[in-house]
């Protein structure tokens, strides 16, 4: 089954990917409303001191120890961070939405609230990486830029990687303007049929199909998706959509074996 409980941290894994990762629900943390309870996030007005106990229970949940992160501030682009060895949190992190590393001491962590958890791993040149898509960073091809990341550090190929997408805003609750649905159509050209769909007098963006066209144009084929609504189900997940932004956010982690 993808989801797991260990204590009472509850999470999703993916069955494709034969290392540690997990996308955290929110359930099982300290912190209170509106961040109730595993929020992550340390810059939404949750008490650090909360924060910071609720990304220990994160990692003990999957027996990683906390000083091999390696996070990065999120900007929503299409910067990438090869993490050789964990970050020094004696200063701030670097701002990228793209990590990887070759490095099993190394524990890659990221922060969502709707947009989509992307990890890739490849078990030939044992090397990993996650992403952060919402709709810019898909328009910006960030998962393409992500592929190519681990051909030129680690020398992937395209073909072996196992490519993994996690729980987000799901294509029901994803309404967008016509600003938004323009963009895709640029990325995406003859294809943008097949991720909006027209709700009422509204496009829907279906963030999950559009990185799986991204992932198949780059050569990658090896690809499972959660196929979990976080605005549908906030009861485990933190949706800043669903919750009009007073809320928190979830982790996601991943590391080699």
């Amino acid at each position: 089954m993808p989801f797991h409980q260990e204590q009472d941290i509850r999470y999703f894994a993916f069955e494709n990917l034969a290392i540690p990762n997990a996308i955290f629900t929110r359930r099982g943390g300290v912190s209170p409303a509106p961040w109730q309870s595993l929020n992550v996030g340390g810059a939404v007005g949750d008490d650090l001191a909360n924060v910071r106990e609720n990304r220990l229970r994160s990692f003990a949940a999957l027996r990683r120890d906390p000083a091999s992160i390696h996070d990065v501030w999120l900007i929503h682009g299409t910067s990438v961070v090869h993490a050789d060895a964990p970050r020094d949190l004696t200063e701030p992190p670097l701002k990228a939405d793209i990590l990887t590393t070759n490095n099993p001491a190394v524990t890659l962590f990221m922060r969502y609230a709707d947009c989509v958890p992307i990890i890739l791993h490849d078990p030939v040149k044992q090397a990993i990486c996650i992403a952060h898509a919402g709709w810019l960073g898909t328009v910006r091809g960030v998962v393409s830029v992500a592929v190519e990341a681990m051909q030129n550090r680690y020398g992937s190929a395209p073909r072996d990687l196992r490519a993994a997408i996690g729980p987000s805003i799901g294509p029901d609750h994803y309404e967008i303007g016509p600003d938004v649905a323009g963009e895709i159509h640029k990325a995406l050209g003859p294809r943008a049929h097949e991720v909006l769909n027209w709700r009422g007098e509204k496009h829907h963006l279906d963030l999950w199909a559009a990185n799986h066209i991204q992932l198949e144009q780059a050569g990658v084929f090896q690809i499972e998706v959660a196929g979990v609504c976080t605005a549908c189900h906030t009861d485990d997940w933190f949706s800043h959509r669903a919750e009009k932004g007073q809320t928190g956010r979830f982790g996601a982690l991943v590391a080699l074996a």
